[in-house]
């Protein structure tokens, strides 16, 4: 079993920076793949950004390339989503998850387990 915590989101104008934490516990940490997800009112979930077991190597959803950066401390177990130049359209409840056969994987069903969710509301 891991466990998820999301935290860091809140109101923001558009064009300023939040940056979302999730800290893990449970099964080694590094042993996943972890990813955050978006879900906006009456949409699906969608993905937003992944990054590999020693955080070498990471990807992003289109929309999000240039202002959004996905980084992990596996000293401390957490991950983090540094989100700047944010837009109106970036509003959404976030997600952290973590996937233990692989990393990169765009599907939610790819995913083992999620957090709580944390709002993120820009405001334009």
């Amino acid at each position: 079993q891991v466990q998820l915590v999301e935290s860091g989101g809140g109101l923001v104008q558009a064009g300023g920076s939040l940056r979302l934490s999730c800290a893990a516990s449970g099964r080694t940490f590094s042993s996943f793949g972890m990813g955050w997800f978006r879900q906006a009112p009456g949409k699906e979930r969608e993905f937003v950004a992944a990054i590999s077991w020693g955080g070498a190597a990471t990807n992003y959803e289109e929309s999000v390339k240039g202002r959004f950066t996905i980084s992990r401390d596996n000293t401390k177990n957490t991950v983090y989503l540094q989100m700047d130049s944010l837009k109106p359209e970036d509003t959404a409840v976030y997600y952290c998850a973590a996937d233990y056969a692989a990393w990169g994987r765009r599907e939610r069903s790819a995913y083992e387990y999620w957090g709580q969710g944390t709002q993120v509301t820009v405001s334009s």
